[in-house]
């Protein structure tokens, strides 16, 4: 297990993760093991997440460490829209002016014009804090999106991404298959991966959040039979059936901590199941990894909080179909 180490920008390695795949730490929230973007080394070399704006130049320097040159990038593919995948997807294609970006069909219009995304995230995070953490989200060329759906297969030179569709997180989320070396790209479809702590926890913000879609995701990705698992948060899983099962087992666990305290108390606000969530995680966290519990950092890839609204917000949803078809 590692402690915190605040990122050296100008010192990252670059490791590879899978056969002819390398990481790219972006830095985000100046902040080892949080975010990572991928290169797949080809002869059209392929970037999958781009990072948040914030984090253009930490991502800038690695492709050119990788050998990668501005008339070099012909790819940059995102397993969704969020900031912290696509936000700086806009900055690099005008950095790199042959390549080409792939988004879910239902976030294209986002990215060409972020603006609906952009107030969505000041909402949820505050004005100020959205900046700190992702900076400015640029809009990108429509004439250079491209859409993909579950079952597309984008070409990248010698080498190929299977799409899946895989929605939980948001309804546009896809991971993506890359067959030469088995490696799958999980996005957020199996929550976080926290390397420092070795601890899963879930990803379900408003408004999309839905349980049933990502337990039903996993399943998808699972029979694939991927060889590895490259978690956009953070890093390698070196053990697809054990990423697999545990980020399930942990959906499941705060879906439950929420659906047993709405049932309870029905009018139970935000704040009180953040409280519940925080002592929950705190307690996971301190089990898996045997370090003191450091909230700042664990929230700084998706608070604590999103995960109380988007759950609430699921199960009353659910209910209230329940309700209704009864």
């Amino acid at each position: 297990m590692r402690d915190f180490v605040a990122v050296d920008t100008t010192a990252n390695d670059h490791p590879l993760a899978a056969d002819g795949i390398r990481t790219i730490d972006t830095a985000m929230a100046a902040q080892r093991e949080l975010n990572a973007a991928y290169l797949i080394g080809s002869d059209e070399p392929c970037l999958v997440e781009s990072g948040p704006g914030a984090d253009g130049p930490v991502v800038r320097a690695a492709l050119g460490a990788l050998g990668v040159g501005p008339q070099d990038l012909a790819h940059i593919v995102v397993t969704h829209i969020h900031m912290d995948h696509a936000g700086g997807a806009g900055g690099l294609l005008g950095r790199f002016p042959n390549a080409t970006l792939w988004v879910h069909e239902r976030g294209v219009r986002h990215v060409v014009d972020p603006a609906r995304l952009i107030a969505s995230t000041a909402r949820t995070y505050g004005e100020a804090r959205m900046r700190t953490l992702y900076g400015e989200t640029l809009p990108c060329p429509a004439g250079r999106v491209r859409s993909m759906v579950d079952g597309d297969t984008i070409a990248i030179g010698d080498r190929s991404l299977e799409v899946i569709a895989t929605p939980g997180h948001a309804t546009h989320h896809v991971a993506l298959h890359e067959t030469s070396s088995g490696a799958m790209f999980t996005g957020e479809a199996i929550g976080s991966h926290l390397p420092w702590a070795d601890c899963y926890r879930p990803a379900l913000p408003p408004p999309e959040a839905d349980v049933e879609a990502a337990i039903e995701s996993i399943a998808r990705m699972r029979d694939r039979r991927p060889t590895t698992l490259l978690a956009s948060h953070f890093g390698v899983v070196a053990d697809p059936e054990e990423g697999f099962a545990r980020g399930a087992e942990r959906i499941r666990a705060w879906a439950e901590t929420v659906r047993a305290r709405l049932a309870r108390e029905p009018g139970t606000g935000t704040d009180a199941l953040e409280r519940e969530l925080v002592v929950q995680a705190r307690a996971e966290y301190e089990s898996d990894s045997g370090l003191s519990f450091d909230i700042g950092r664990y929230d700084a890839i998706g608070s604590i909080r999103m995960n109380a609204e988007g759950l609430a917000r699921y199960w009353r949803k659910r209910w209230e179909r329940e309700a209704s078809s009864a």
